[in-house]
């Protein structure tokens, strides 16, 4: 099979009808779904999302993809790696495996279930001993005036000469000790002053709170994590003081522990509660290896199951946009298909259906129609990146030329120009290279948004770069330094006195761009503007002029006589009679020696403006004759004006009448048949949105729309040409900072000298380089880069792109999966 490139225009679609046998549905969605070349139209438009055919196999689908994510989301949990995915993974052959993969997915979802929820109920169990044990020995601490960090498991909570708390605890001045009573309990460590002052409030002053904070943060089962815990013991008396302290600590999720006024009570339930927790952590054990051991034995499958699964819901995705014929048992589905892969298709087809032995066989009918076919460019790694640029701003019109296919020279160029140094360029395409050689094993790890930005964009990082080192070698920048490549064309004089100022005289050219000797001039800077500001005006001419004639390369191919004559040609002689004579003249100004010939050079700026306010008279002449020369362009651009407005409003008027005079019948028109001669049942979608669109069908609308275009077009071709001089400011820029940053940085540390020079000079030059890493190169690149981009959004694209079109989605396994991860 011979596959057409499809880069410069969009690949030639057809649109197809499929009859397909009912026993043999899964295995042929299957099989276009492998493929991958197929856009499927939705038949049932009109039909909502749960009454079509195949909603409960989906939503059983979905319900394995929960499960799915539930497995996942464990192994992640505790650090188990899943083994990669097979690089085929094959669908289930018949449903019965499908049904068989929900079963076993819906008992691993409940045995794991089940071991999470003991897992959790034994960490509960062990924390509420963890916080038992502590509140127990803080209590003992308390009642004997030790010191938190001298009570240990093995000490006896209370010695004999213990205070008891009738003796030891005082309400307040005066109060009487007959009947207090106490409340202990364990909280997390910051509320203990909230709950201090509330109940202060609450009790008015009816108690006594100690606290006893534990060294080592108590893991908590409910949020996953280990929380700074202190013990408290409250002192108050009464049973409804005591129920109140109860509530307020719970409402602060502090937890209440029964603790006996008995020291002997006190050190049994101790020991009882330390035994406890030997035994728990051993439950505890024991079921974390269950479980690793159960999702370890999962890990090696869960992803060849993620992926049967999701191939098998989109099958049934699928099937839901096709149509059932009851009275011939089949499904009839429509697509769009690349016509040089229609001949593929229909041998995929033949294959299952002779290879299943069924009665009816699966046929392929192309059919004919004016419906607007999806857009689909064929790429591949390195340009894939330069179509995406374009796809974000529009999708290109079906078959009209394709601006991504230039946008791989002219955008890292025109970044180029504005970028415009040798050293950032080598960074720049250093950094890009190692992202290309790299690209297999960082392809396969995961990446966060800005990285995988750059990852993607790779091809266009380096041939950034590249134009970078190029453009720095014409303009002789290398990190603001000028490099002596080739002789000087300018000699200085042989004497000189210190401050006095000399001039260099021109005895020839510097043989590959900018001549080193301007580097360190007074006059540095002057020439450089001056220079740069007419190349973006010629680099912009340049850049609209090329772009403009795809216009006459769309107009020739879609065979529209009237956007020749009546849009490319006046706008041409527009553009090129006031913007093209401009670059002209910058040109032959410099190509003349002004010194030679004893004249001053005019002024290209005024010459323009007088050219509008004051034709036929020029101050300061350029060429001979050129009065004569600017008022015949002048009359040219003013004629283009009503010859874009008028002529194809007028022809198209012309054309309706001509229509409605002859119009006096409805010619009605054979439907499609199908492939046994009968009828193309009805389809909900031949209402779609893929109908083609128009500017309107009356003189109105068209006059309406041909003037705002005449208006746009002739205000665009001034302010587009003056947008390209970002090209001479960003670089004007980029070069002064460049200098700036050397001089205050490195430069600083050649003259120091000694141990003292040496560290400076590596200080510094580490100062330097990351300096210009951060700013030069990625703030000062994504700047000029964003500027590139809009260069060709809007100063470009406009002049030739429509980008009415719609994105080519076929039914690919391959998208739809690396989609899910």
């Amino acid at each position: 099979m011979v596959v057409n490139e499809a880069i410069f225009r969009s690949a030639e679609m057809g649109l197809v009808q499929f009859y397909i046998a009912s026993d043999i549905k899964r295995e042929v969605v299957s099989a276009l779904g492998e493929r991958g070349n197929v856009q499927f139209r939705d038949l049932n438009s009109k039909v909502s999302a749960f009454q079509r055919s195949f909603v409960k196999e989906i939503r059983k689908l979905d319900n394995s993809e929960r499960q799915l994510r539930f497995l996942k989301a464990e192994l992640e949990a505790r650090a188990i790696v899943a083994a990669p995915a097979a690089e085929h993974v094959a669908v289930a052959p018949n449903p019965s495996d499908i049904d068989d993969l929900c079963e076993k997915l819906n008992d691993l979802e409940e045995r794991v279930s089940q071991l999470k929820e003991s897992e959790g109920s034994l960490l509960k169990k062990e924390m509420e001993l963890v916080e038992r044990r502590y509140v127990l020995r803080g209590t003992g601490s308390v009642f004997s005036r030790q010191s938190p960090s001298d009570v240990n498991e093995s000490v006896p909570l209370l010695t004999d000469d213990s205070i008891e708390p009738e003796q030891d605890i005082e309400a307040g001045p005066g109060a009487s000790l007959a009947n207090v009573d106490f409340v202990a309990g364990v909280i997390s460590k910051e509320k203990v002053p909230i709950l201090e002052r509330i109940l202060w409030r609450a009790l008015r002053g009816n108690l006594l709170l100690r606290q006893v904070d534990i060294q080592e943060p108590i893991y908590d089962p409910k949020s996953g994590k280990k929380i700074p815990k202190s013990v408290f013991v409250v002192f108050t008396h009464g049973a409804t003081l005591l129920a109140k302290v109860k509530r307020i600590s719970e409402a602060l999720d502090g937890d209440i522990y029964h603790v006996d006024h008995d020291n002997e009570i006190r050190g049994e339930a101790l020991n009882d509660v330390n035994s406890s927790i030997d035994d728990i952590k051993k439950v505890v054990s024991n079921t974390r290896s269950t479980i690793e051991a159960e999702l370890v034995t999962l890990s090696a499958k869960i992803n060849n199951w993620s992926i049967v699964i999701a191939k098998e819901k989109a099958i049934y995705a699928a099937l839901n946009l096709f149509l059932y014929d009851p009275r011939r048992k089949c499904l009839i589905a429509e697509g769009w298909v690349p016509k040089d892969s229609i001949q593929s298709v229909q041998n995929t087809l033949r294959t299952i259906t002779e290879g299943a032995g069924v009665d009816m066989p699966s046929i392929v009918n192309e059919l004919s129609t004016n419906k607007i076919p999806p857009t689909y460019h064929r790429v591949n790694k390195f340009t894939s990146a330069f179509q995406a640029i374009v796809d974000v701003y529009a999708v290109a019109t079906y078959r009209e030329v394709n601006p991504g296919l230039p946008t791989v020279i002219t955008f890292p160029f025109m970044f180029a120009i504005m970028f415009g140094d040798c050293g950032h360029g080598i960074l720049l395409s250093l950094a890009a290279l190692a992202l290309v050689i790299n690209e297999k094993k960082i392809a396969k790890i995961k990446r966060d948004e800005i990285f995988d930005m750059a990852y993607g964009g790779r091809y266009i990082l380096l041939l950034m770069g590249l134009f970078s080192i190029y453009t720095g070698l014409l303009y002789n920048d290398l990190f603001s330094r000028s490099l002596t490549l080739f002789k000087s064309g300018w000699v200085w004089p042989e004497h000189w006195k210190e401050g006095e100022t000399i001039i260099g005289r021109q005895v020839g050219v510097y043989a590959f761009g900018l001549d080193s000797a301007w580097h360190g001039t007074e006059n540095n800077l002057l020439f450089t503007n001056s220079y740069k500001m007419k190349l973006s005006i010629l680099m912009g001419f340049i850049h609209m002029t090329y772009s403009y004639m795809f216009s006459l390369v769309n107009h020739r191919f879609f065979k529209s006589g009237i956007d020749i004559w009546g849009n490319f040609v006046p706008g041409l002689l527009f553009m090129q009679s006031i913007f093209g004579y401009l670059s002209i003249c910058i040109v032959y100004k410099w190509s003349v020696d002004w010194v030679g010939i004893g004249k001053s050079p005019p002024g290209l700026l005024n010459m323009l403006i007088s050219m509008f306010l004051s034709p036929g008279t020029v101050e300061e002449p350029l060429y001979p004759h050129q009065a004569k020369v600017q008022v015949a362009l002048l009359l040219i651009a003013f004629i283009c004006v009503p010859w874009l407005l008028l002529l194809k409003p007028l022809y198209l008027r012309k054309k309706l009448q001509e229509k409605e005079a002859g119009h006096n019948y409805e010619v009605i028109g054979e439907a499609n048949g199908d492939a046994n001669g009968g009828e193309a049942p009805h389809s909900a979608a031949d209402d779609d949105d893929d109908e083609p669109h128009g500017h309107g069908d009356n003189f109105g609308d068209i006059m309406i729309h041909q003037v705002i275009h005449t208006i746009e077009f002739c205000l665009n071709c001034v302010s587009h040409t003056a947008s390209y001089l970002r090209l001479w400011a960003l670089s004007l820029a980029h070069a002064q900072l460049s200098t700036v940053l050397w001089s205050m940085t490195i430069a600083g540390s050649f003259g120091m000298t000694g141990p003292f020079g040496v560290f400076m000079t590596v200080f510094l030059f580490g100062m330097w380089f990351v300096l210009t890493v951060c700013i030069l190169v990625v703030m000062e690149g994504t700047s000029a880069m964003l500027h590139s981009l809009r260069l060709h959004w809007v100063e470009s694209m406009s002049k030739f792109f429509v980008g009415e079109g719609r994105p080519y989605l076929p039914f690919s396994f391959e998208k739809i999966i690396a989609g899910d991860e």
